[in-house]
């Protein structure tokens, strides 16, 4: 301490006095420390300095016996003022003049020159109580410290809107916390290189890096990353920056949104002079966005996994974090009015509304020299964690679910040509992207509605378009009765049979039938003078035709498609009951022809080599060579056999055969001549059977060009069809297309073997309906 430097009081002082002078004159013995106001207060200075609601919510400590307060701009050795997560310097005097505590460093340097020397200041001798305290506050630090030493982050969803954590056990084995605890979430939000990581790092983690931060032009956090705090027993998360250079920016933007919905506290960065726009906008859609689109689904969310905790009782708290360098804070210029209710002001010209978020705050601080001071930030972020009354900490594990919940709901790409740029967060960002092909207007449900059955929905008119015939008939006695039912032109009647109803289809044409009516409607009910059912017993309504969705009216004529059926029907039942007796006769015959070595038909009952039992409809074959039975895959070699009178052409073998092809015959096992006429005549039926198949080869062609025809409109084609719609199997020569008759897609047959009537087809009897089909309530 200086020389020069006038001391007014010496000695150890036992009573501290009031350091304001505001009502007592410095003669009352101070009993409080602001730390805002950086002097100790006595009771009266304390109460009249802090009336104004502006200053009510200064930090304010009870002085204890002994008590010294901290330097009140305390340096380290390399001239920098010390961050507050560093340790604070006791101070060694109060300088009268400037009103300020210094350390016997700063004292020094600050007032060992100039006129400074000559201001009186006031000695500080800190009692044993006093360096208890400090000590145990340096414990306590360091405690804390060390809490999060092992503390990392990892990517939690990446710019695509993928989560990139398997489950909910993946989620809190990479938190590193107890399943059982409970928690809030913290993320931050701003403009990108605002420094929304460093301000995570030195807000929550002491200065250490777990966000990464960079010095490069490119933004360092490219989507959203968490870690676990452990001291505050908080999510924290960090999110990628406004306003910069991204290709996905429409589903970057919406994934701040799903961030700021599972949030129970948030903080807006900005490194400003002056509060933006951008801010206030920001803000405003987001809370509008909140309450259009999330709050539903949070409590849907609620109720299907059965959570106790409620996510969407209120929006999440948010604390506007503005730093300055050249400017006064917000609310510096008037005392009188708290930052809060200047922002709120702001909010209103602006005409954004923030009714979601459940509190406002205001925590500004000035940084006349680097580093930036986040004290202030910290306890404000600590007093909002601390009020439960809207927000309650809630288990790592719900915390997921909500994530995921709306992950899985509002998902999905969104086309530049939809976008509203007037906002942050347009509904384009929430609503389904499917457009009416017929009038163009869009689909306002919300994204990914049709996973849980809810069909689309607009609230405009459509128009009609004979490309699409979005033409409904409705039973036009039944609206006259306050019903609304829908009908649909058809071959015949429920009532008739089906060979009845296509022959009255034949004479009298397509019908309309109603449930509660019966038949209105036949088209050619007279030989002349038939009108129009639109002007005599059915309404017409014009719907909106959305992408893959089917017509409305479409030709539900199938006629040909039954006469077929029922051909096909007649067909296959006359197969089937032959299938036994022809199966026998051809077996014996089979036998009579067979040379002497051949094992008989009757006789073979497995495959010789692999033993895989036969079947009634599986075919037998025999080894030129040993005679033995085998299926077709252990049979399917060819090659000449000479020995036994099979050359020089090849003829199938068995696999043992083919591979011990030159072992020859012992004599005795050569054929006799009686065995070589057999031999002929086993080669003439091989020559009959083949040609036979042939023919009826040759037959199927036209088969499949009449199918073709007589396909109704709805159907997909055949040659479209590559593979079954359900299972994805390709079809080919032995699994055969069948068309589901409700939604005229190609199926397997074991994807379509379910009956059903579907009368808003035409079908009014049990027909072919695939397993998605048949799975719909109500009728098809």
């Amino acid at each position: 301490m200086s020389a020069h430097t006038q001391t007014v009081e010496k000695g150890q002082n036992t009573t501290l006095l009031c350091q304001e002078s505001y009502v007592c004159s410095g003669t009352d013995e101070a009993i409080f420390e602001c730390d805002e106001c950086r002097s100790l207060q006595c009771q009266r200075c304390e109460e009249e300095l802090h009336q104004p609601e502006k200053l009510r919510n200064h930090e304010r400590t009870r002085i204890r016996p002994g008590h010294v307060p901290f330097c009140d701009f305390c340096k380290g050795a390399n001239g920098n003022i010390m961050h507050a997560s560093m340790t604070r310097q006791i101070a060694a005097v109060r300088c009268q003049v400037c009103k300020i505590n210094l350390c016997v460093e700063c004292q020094k340097r600050t007032h060992a020159g100039g006129n400074k020397r000559k201001h009186p200041v006031t000695i500080y001798h800190a009692g044993k109580a006093q360096e208890h305290e400090e000590e145990e506050v340096m414990d306590e630090e360091t405690k804390r410290r060390k809490m999060t030493e092992k503390v990392v982050s990892f990517l939690l969803v990446d710019e695509t809107e993928e989560i990139q954590v398997r489950n909910e056990e993946d989620f809190i084995k990479k938190l590193d916390c107890s399943p059982d605890q409970h928690l809030k979430v913290v993320s931050i939000f701003g403009n990108t290189g605002d420094g929304k990581s460093h301000t995570l790092n030195h807000t929550f983690f002491y200065g250490r890096e777990v966000f990464k931060t960079s010095p490069a032009q490119e933004s360092c956090t490219v989507g959203v990353w968490a870690a676990y705090d452990p001291v505050c027993k908080v999510v924290v998360i960090d999110t990628e920056g406004l306003l910069g250079a991204t290709v996905n920016l429409s589903q970057r933007t919406r994934l701040l949104l799903k961030v700021l919905a599972i949030s129970d506290l948030i903080i807006y960065r900005t490194r400003a002079d002056r509060l933006h726009n951008d801010l206030f906008k920001f803000l405003g859609d987001a809370s509008e966005a909140y309450l259009k689109h999330f709050t539903k689904e949070l409590k849907a969310t609620t109720a299907r996994c059965g959570l106790d905790v409620p996510l969407s009782t209120l929006g999440p708290g948010v604390i506007i974090f503005h730093e300055t360098v050249y400017t006064k804070l917000l609310g510096s210029d008037h005392p009188s009015e708290v930052p809060e209710k200047l922002i709120q002001d702001r909010f209103r010209k602006l005409s954004c509304f923030p009714e979601a978020f459940s509190s406002i705050h205001y925590k500004g601080t000035r940084t006349y020299n680097p580093p930036t001071d986040f004290s202030g930030l910290r306890r404000a972020v600590e007093q909002q964690l601390e009020n439960n009354t809207t927000r309650s900490p809630r288990q790592p594990g719900v915390i997921y679910k909500a994530l995921k919940a709306l992950s899985d709901r509002f998902s999905g790409e969104i086309p530049d040509d939809q976008m509203a740029h007037s906002s942050f967060f347009p509904d384009e960002y929430f609503t389904c992207s499917s457009v009416c092909l017929s009038c163009g207007c869009g689909c306002k449900k919300s994204m990914n509605h049709a996973k849980e059955g809810v069909p689309h929905e607009s609230q405009s008119r459509c128009r009609y378009s004979h490309q699409y015939d979005n033409r409904v008939y409705t039973c036009k006695a039944c609206y006259e009765r306050g019903m609304e039912v829908s009908v649909v032109p058809k071959t015949s009647a429920s009532t008739d049979s089906p060979w009845l109803g296509l022959a009255k289809y034949a004479w009298s044409g397509y019908v309309i039938e109603c449930p509660n009516c019966g038949v209105v409607y036949r088209s050619r009910q007279y030989w002349f003078g038939n009108q129009d059912p639109v002007n005599t017993v059915v309404r017409t309504e014009i719907e909106h035709v959305w992408p893959g969705t089917d017509g409305f009216l479409k030709d539900n004529n199938n006629a040909a498609q039954r006469l077929l059926d029922g051909m096909n029907f007649m067909a296959q039942s006359v197969s089937e009951l032959s299938l036994g007796p022809t199966k026998a006769v051809t077996s014996w015959l089979t036998d009579q022809i067979a040379p002497a070595y051949w094992r008989p038909n009757s006789q073979i009952l497995s495959c010789n080599k692999c033993n895989a039992p036969f079947k009634d409809n599986d075919t037998k074959h025999h080894c030129r060579a040993c005679g033995e039975g085998f299926c077709d895959g252990c049979s399917s070699k060819t090659r000449p056999v000479p020995e036994r009178g099979w050359g020089p052409a090849p003829v199938r073998v068995c696999d043992n055969c083919y591979e011990n092809r030159g072992i020859q015959l012992d004599v005795a096992e050569l054929p006799s001549d009686e065995e070589g006429g057999t031999l002929i005549a086993r080669k003439v039926g091989e020559a009959v059977q083949n040609t036979l198949g042939a023919v009826v080869t040759a037959m199927d062609i036209p088969l499949g060009l009449v199918k073709d025809a007589a396909r109704p409109a709805y159907w997909v084609p055949d040659h479209e069809i590559l593979h079954c719609h359900n299972c994805r199997k390709e079809f080919s020569i032995k699994l055969s297309k069948h068309h589901c008759r409700a939604c005229g897609q190609g199926f397997c047959d074991e994807c379509s073997h379910d009956r059903r009537a579907v009368p808003s087809r035409g079908w009014d009897h049990p027909v072919r309906v695939c397993f998605n089909c048949n799975k719909k309530p109500g009728d098809l």
